[in-house]
């Protein structure tokens, strides 16, 4: 820890502490995440060790960069790259407006982090704007990989107990224990919404039940014919039965046609029939995105 010299206290995770520090020799700034051992644990938390494991593995330019992990009797301790602000508190900065290129260029950043995710069979599981950070330069990077988990075949049965509600899918919501990386792209509908409203929640719910009553009444009550094997899952319950809302230009003022297109392939209550991250990056939206997000 000599290494490193703390600056500040920036914000508590999923675990532990989060600190700005500046490494002494190269003079870089970093954020070092500290996670507290407790005595009676069996050693290092889980969610730790997962996302040590997962974030060596994982190198992209929008996932946040592990440099080292120091490791002592009472602490361990994340060195990451320091990024100044997490999507939240970009959205408090903008008062209300964002620029539909930002809006572009983070959302593509985001699908881009994801793809490369899954292509490594990694499901992110807590998308949320203060788990994706911005540094100076206007890059977006996936963090907060705690919940996260690598997947594979055969498909194995997972919590239901992930993603923050209001980011949480009608799949995952109705108790499914079965996912793949349908859950993540739930998240970045909900988040691409967010976006273009300048940082209004699409589906804000108080718990479970009203979460879906939102999501329904937008996107319509899915039925047997819209989702086959929805009764089946475990926490199912029927809800009335909710038309498509046909005023999206409503919704999401700001988004043309060709974002609101978009925003609806991720959107889909019927996970089987949600867009892929790869699907979304060819998205005709993107048609017009700075070039150098695209190379990035």
């Amino acid at each position: 820890m000599q290494k490193y010299e703390r600056l500040e206290k920036i914000g508590e995770g999923t675990y532990g502490t989060v600190f700005k520090a500046k490494n002494r020799e190269s003079q870089e700034i970093v954020a070092l995440k500290r996670v507290r051992l407790d005595d009676d644990d069996e050693g290092v938390p889980s969610s730790a060790l997962r996302e040590i494991c997962l974030l060596k593995e994982l190198k992209h330019k929008n996932i946040v960069r592990l440099y080292d992990v120091l490791h002592s009797e009472k602490k361990l301790t994340l060195v990451f790259e320091y990024c100044d602000q997490d999507l939240k508190k970009y959205f408090d900065s903008c008062n209300g407006e964002i620029d539909q290129d930002v809006v572009k260029s983070f959302l593509y950043q985001l699908l881009r982090g994801l793809e490369f995710c899954h292509s490594h069979n990694v499901l992110h599981r807590d998308l949320k704007p203060q788990n994706l950070l911005i540094n100076k330069s206007g890059d977006l990077k996936l963090a907060d990989f705690g919940l996260a988990r690598a997947f594979g075949i055969p498909a194995r049965c997972y919590s239901a107990e992930v993603v923050t509600l209001w980011y949480r899918p009608p799949d995952v919501l109705f108790g499914a224990k079965l996912y793949s990386t349908s859950i993540d792209m739930w998240s970045a509908g909900c988040i691409f919404a967010e976006l273009a409203n300048a940082g209004r929640p699409l589906f804000p719910g108080n718990d479970v039940d009203d979460q879906l009553k939102r999501i329904f009444k937008l996107l319509g009550t899915p039925t047997e014919e819209t989702w086959p094997g929805m009764t089946q899952l475990p926490e199912y319950k029927p809800y009335p039965m909710y038309f498509v809302n046909t005023n999206w230009p409503q919704v999401v003022p700001q988004l043309n046609a060709r974002g609101r297109d978009l925003l609806l392939g991720l959107l889909v209550c019927n996970p089987g029939r949600r867009i892929s991250a790869e699907e979304a990056m060819m998205h005709s939206y993107f048609a017009d995105l700075n070039p150098s997000v695209k190379q990035g």
